[in-house]
């Protein structure tokens, strides 16, 4: 029986360095097929979802979606019955991402790839794809569907690799500096509308919910828009207070009445005081388990 030709997506934003480590790729893993080289976040998720392939290389610093939060929205899509591409991060050397790449044992190259370390982080994807490839061989078959979709042990491992690494200062979407102590957190919403700036307590919010250019402010009775960023919001926030749920999501811990997986295997949030069914993701899946 041939074996399937393992295939590669390369996200990364210079066309010269992406074209270079393909070719290095080509000399120290020749059989290896790259489907698809991108320049940006929201291009790699697409590409990756419809290609599907075996390995991830993805810049860490691209326009519009850094490299880790497009792997935390690529394995928040991932089917639950495929095995979740193996990941390795491309990065200039820089202290907080090699830090937080050591404490999560996550595979990385640092610019400009030397050749030696390329080999070592082949030879350790290779040795992956093949461990895959004999549990598949000796379970045969792959079993039954649950009546309820659960990920796997190996994404929800992944998982908890990106949501620490989302966490990082200087790496993802955390600030290097120290988070706003408590004196400095926000406790009014300044929104405009027309003529008027209205002043919302942040104690009246339900949920923060980011839309295009916008951040929507919920309250049980009306909705505002500010300019904000949800970033910059989580920084000046209480994250006991304020949990974020998805990746546009922020949520009152205490106006969440009930979660319900779906059979898909999907959380949803029931709301005290808003009648929206929101969406968890499964980065944040975690934050809901029974007591």
């Amino acid at each position: 029986m041939t074996e399937p030709v393992p295939r590669a997506l390369i996200a990364e934003d210079e066309p010269l360095l992406a074209a270079a480590l393909q070719q290095d790729l080509t000399r120290v893993w020749p059989e290896l097929q790259v489907v698809a080289v991108v320049g940006d976040g929201r291009s790699a998720v697409r590409q990756a979802l419809a290609l599907r392939p075996d390995v991830l290389f993805f810049d860490i610093r691209m326009p519009g979606q850094s490299g880790i939060e497009a792997a935390a929205e690529l394995a928040d899509a991932w089917p639950d019955d495929q095995p979740f591409p193996a990941l390795v991060f491309a990065t200039a050397y820089d202290q907080y991402a090699v830090q937080a790449f050591e404490a999560q044992a996550v595979d990385y190259l640092l610019k400009p790839i030397q050749a030696d370390r390329l080999a070592r982080t082949v030879a350790k994807v290779q040795g992956l794809l093949a461990q895959r490839a004999s549990a598949v061989a000796a379970i045969g078959a792959p079993p039954a569907a649950p009546s309820v979709a659960l990920p796997s042990p190996e994404l929800e491992a992944t998982m908890a690799q990106l949501r620490a690494l989302l966490g990082a200062p200087g790496v993802g979407t955390a600030p290097a500096a120290a988070p706003a102590a408590a004196a400095t957190r926000l406790s009014v919403i300044q929104a405009s509308h027309g003529t008027q700036i209205h002043m919302v307590p942040v104690a009246e919010v339900v949920y923060f919910e980011a839309a295009d250019k916008y951040v929507r402010v919920l309250t049980a009775e009306r909705e505002y828009l500010i300019r904000t960023a949800l970033k910059e919001l989580i920084e000046q926030l209480d994250p006991q207070e304020f949990w974020q749920v998805h990746r546009s999501t922020l949520v009152r811990a205490t106006a969440i009445a009930t979660v319900t997986r779906d059979e898909a295997g999907k959380q949803h949030l029931s709301l005290r005081g808003r009648p929206e069914r929101l969406p968890v993701s499964r980065l944040y899946a975690h934050l809901f388990k029974a007591m």
